[in-house]
């Protein structure tokens, strides 16, 4: 089995997950092994059953593989406890969903700190802020969900994701019920962030959104189809993919 890589912020080695349906064993993962690294910008991309949302759902900390080992930051969180894990999603992940998952009679400004509230964090309202000063949503801290666009909500859980400072935003299919020029924007949005320092992963089904991250990680049946910079990846990018390639 190959050892993580010392720079690599996520490492999946030989990870499978199992589901039993009725009497079939369902294989959505057959043995993905994978790096991702600090501030890196990927797309993950697939068919329907290919196993993309299941590798969603175990980078998040929101399940865990059957086989193989997920390290995150060193640590490796499949074999965590439900609370070790509700740890790390609290502390090192913020989720964007594409659904926005806002509630409805809470203003923008208690939306964003809701997650701070529950890990006790402090000086909430000044976090949230500026998360919502970063993604250009100061003005509409005091509005509430239906009082905004489509977009703006989106804004809304991204700048709630960003409020935890996590290391990893993971965003599931962000785009998906925006019209397109909206869409473009809230992938501006993250390319500033990415610019600054962020690691952003994207799950989605759509090849033009996809093309603007700077990775694109495709799934098929189970495995890693294909693992290719896209063409906006930066040179330090590639480097370090085709670094990855030949250590693998």
């Amino acid at each position: 089995m190959d050892q993580p890589q010392s720079n690599s912020l996520i490492a999946l080695r030989d990870l499978e997950k199992i589901y039993r349906v009725g009497t079939e064993l369902v294989h959505a993962l057959r043995g993905v092994t994978l790096d991702i690294f600090s501030n890196e910008f990927v797309a993950i991309m697939g068919p329907s059953g290919s196993g993309k949302s299941t590798l969603m759902n175990i980078l998040g900390c929101l399940d865990i593989p059957t086989r193989g080992s997920y390290e995150l930051n060193g640590t490796d969180v499949s074999k965590l406890s439900q609370s070790g894990l509700a740890k790390i999603r609290g502390r090192q992940i913020g989720f964007v969903f594409q659904n926005f998952e806002l509630l409805p009679r809470t203003t923008a400004l208690k939306n964003v700190q809701l997650p701070l509230m529950y890990a006790m964090v402090p000086k909430r309202r000044q976090r949230a802020m500026a998360a919502l000063e970063r993604v250009g949503l100061a003005d509409r801290a005091t509005h509430r969900p239906n009082q905004l666009s489509g977009g703006q909500k989106q804004r809304v859980a991204i700048a709630r994701a960003l409020a935890q400072e996590p290391d990893i935003i993971l965003a599931d299919e962000p785009t998906g019920n925006l019209d397109s020029a909206t869409g473009n924007e809230i992938m501006s949005i993250f390319e500033d962030l990415h610019a600054a320092g962020q690691t952003i992963i994207i799950v989605t089904h759509e090849p033009d959104i996809a093309q603007q991250c700077h990775r694109i990680i495709t799934l098929r049946d189970g495995l890693i189809a294909s693992d290719v910079p896209s063409g906006r990846a930066s040179v330090s990018t590639r480097m370090e993919l085709e670094t990855a390639g030949a250590t693998s």
